[in-house]
């Protein structure tokens, strides 16, 4: 069976550190995975390597997260984060790619979108939402939470209920996720850095009209996989995406937030496949120069 050598290292973006991950020939097909709450660029480690002997798989931890080192002074807000992944991407120089989005990964990778349509090649979204009807009662009563009642969300107990909470069988979900993300949660400055990201969560909803606008007029090939017990991105927010493009691919799993943990079995072939024809179809896409 071919393994994947993953490769990693850090790029400097303004003075952020980015430090991140990569396998696949530097010559083949770009896919940017972008991760979520509370989590970083190892929550891809087994998608990389089912899948990183075909792709460029490149993942990266954003300000806050993970093992990328930011200034004292840097301002945490989607906007900030969207503004590093951004020259991240250009200072590794890929000029076009498919982009996967997960939880915080669709406020990222939305925001990019919408000032470089010409960089998206494609897109797979994995319970990061763009719809109002894809927020739960429990994630709306977060998004509007005062400070003073998010403290908890940055707890072990709660970091473990993202990824097993909704699954089917949560034995089969290893505890490396959920204890590494804790890890870095608990490093000196994390949970005010996650505190500043969850109290400007609202503006990533204020956006929503543009993200779909974005949607509707470039329409880019896109694949849905989405946990259906999700507790805070339900499943009418995967099919929602259907509204503003008619033709992306929906497939809805029984497990919850961290689909790929419980799923990647069901999930890497679809995935396997929808890349295989962004490949056939824009064979220039990884025509970029690595610049690292």
């Amino acid at each position: 069976m071919d393994v994947p050598q993953v490769r990693h290292g850090f790029v400097d973006v303004d003075g952020v550190q980015v430090f991140y991950r990569e396998a696949g020939p530097e010559d083949g097909l770009p896919v940017l995975l972008l991760h979520g709450f509370p989590s970083a660029s190892h929550q891809y480690r087994r998608l990389m390597d089912a899948l990183g002997t075909r792709y460029r798989m490149i993942a990266p931890d954003y300000p806050g997260f993970g093992h990328t080192e930011a200034p004292d002074d840097f301002v945490y807000s989607f906007d900030r984060l969207a503004d590093v992944v951004e020259g991240f991407v250009q200072k590794i120089g890929i000029e076009r790619f498919v982009w996967y989005a997960f939880d915080f990964g669709g406020p990222v990778g939305f925001r990019m979108a919408t000032r470089h349509p010409e960089w998206i090649a494609g897109m797979i979204v994995q319970n990061a939402n763009a719809y109002e009807e894809g927020l739960s009662e429990l994630a709306r009563k977060t998004i509007h939470a005062p400070a003073e009642d998010l403290g908890d969300l940055f707890t072990l107990p709660v970091t473990r209920s993202q990824y097993v909470g909704g699954t089917t069988d949560p034995a089969a979900v290893s505890p490396d996720g959920w204890t590494l993300d804790q890890h870095f949660l608990d490093l000196p400055g994390r949970k005010e850095a996650q505190l500043a990201l969850a109290l400007d969560y609202r503006n990533n909803v204020a956006l929503y009209p543009e993200w779909q606008a974005w949607l509707r007029e470039h329409r880019p090939p896109t694949l849905i996989v989405w946990g259906r017990n999700d507790v805070f991105f339900p499943e009418p927010g995967a099919h929602a995406y259907t509204r503003d493009v008619p033709e992306a691919e929906v497939h809805v799993f029984d497990t919850g937030h961290f689909a790929l943990e419980e799923k990647l079995p069901e999930i890497a072939p679809l995935i396997a496949d929808f890349l295989s024809r962004q490949a056939d179809e824009s064979p220039t896409v990884a025509r970029g120069a690595r610049r690292v």
